[in-house]
């Protein structure tokens, strides 16, 4: 299979020539996307219809699968599979959570711009997110997922900041994160089970050794740096990265597969109107070892 790609955002995003990613695929036809994804961090595939064991066995065949922290819970689940994240508004019955509802009001950081688990000793990489039922617009939003192209946000700082922060480590910190929007009504335990994690924050390309900021919500302070400074220059940087000109706007449609890879990107979601059913589902990929490992 080869991919064509259409150009969505400049050098950050693309939609990819129609494919039937239910049916079993080639190493080539893998190979050929992971290509297309190392071109644009953001890939789109449009009129999918995977069920959830058919997502599992596709994002599989980039790497081992995360099981995030809601499927690591006890207790029931919507969803079966514990690798598959339901990125949804709806509780185990498929009825539409309450406004006050604890797991909705844990979910509401993903409307900060964040790196999906850097907050773990190993991060992710690839995140695949399948559109299984959309909401109506609504006064606030449509539901709408934006990246920031990390890589080039990096490349259109001064040539004296890039050299000063590219030996700089932060700490990442999931409670960090959502103490910031007022969140702090998590199990017990949970806190003991992820600990803060420390990731580079200027990361290489594996394949073409482009630099790219590597930012998150998650993103508390700078290592070594006193906590105010390196939260003022995490603040800049985001600040600097989530202009208007680095970010791509997805606008969902049923059957939408958006792929991304988190190394090279930050996302956000954006508001809908909560009184309706909205079901995305989400793999996501883990690395091999710590950003720290990483050469510079």
């Amino acid at each position: 299979m080869s991919i064509e790609t259409r150009e969505l955002h400049p050098g950050l995003a693309a939609e990819a020539s129609r494919a039937d990613l239910s049916a079993p695929l080639t190493e080539a036809a893998i190979a050929a996307i992971q290509t297309a994804i190392d071109a644009f961090p953001v890939l789109v595939f449009r009129g999918q219809h995977l069920t959830d064991q058919q997502l599992h066995d596709f994002a599989a065949r980039f790497g081992p699968l995360e099981i995030g922290r809601s499927a690591a819970r006890p207790g029931r689940r919507r969803l079966a599979i514990p690798q598959i994240g339901d990125i949804s508004n709806l509780d185990e019955d498929n009825r539409v959570r309450a406004l006050d509802d604890r797991r909705r009001l844990d979910s509401l950081g993903n409307r900060l711009w964040h790196t999906d688990a850097s907050y773990m000793p190993v991060p992710v990489v690839l995140g695949l997110l399948h559109a299984v039922a959309l909401p109506p617009p609504g006064p606030f939003g449509n539901g709408e997922t934006e990246f920031a192209d990390m890589r080039a946000a990096y490349d259109a700082l001064p040539p004296d900041t890039r050299q000063a922060i590219d030996p700089l480590i932060a700490e990442h910190d999931v409670f960090w994160s959502r103490a910031q929007i007022g969140f702090t009504d998590f199990p017990a335990g949970e806190r003991e089970q992820y600990p803060p994690s420390r990731q580079r924050l200027v990361r290489r390309h594996p394949a073409t050794g482009r630099k790219s900021l590597y930012l998150s919500a998650h993103a508390s302070h700078i290592a070594g740096w006193p906590v105010a400074d390196g939260r003022l220059l995490l603040l800049d940087l985001t600040a600097h990265a989530t202009q208007t000109r680095f970010v791509y706007r997805h606008t969902w449609r049923r059957g939408d597969l958006v792929i991304w890879d988190n190394r090279w990107t930050m996302h956000r979601g954006r508001p809908h109107d909560e009184s309706q059913p909205r079901d995305l589902r989400r793999a996501t990929t883990l690395d091999t070892r710590p950003s720290l490992e990483e050469p510079p």
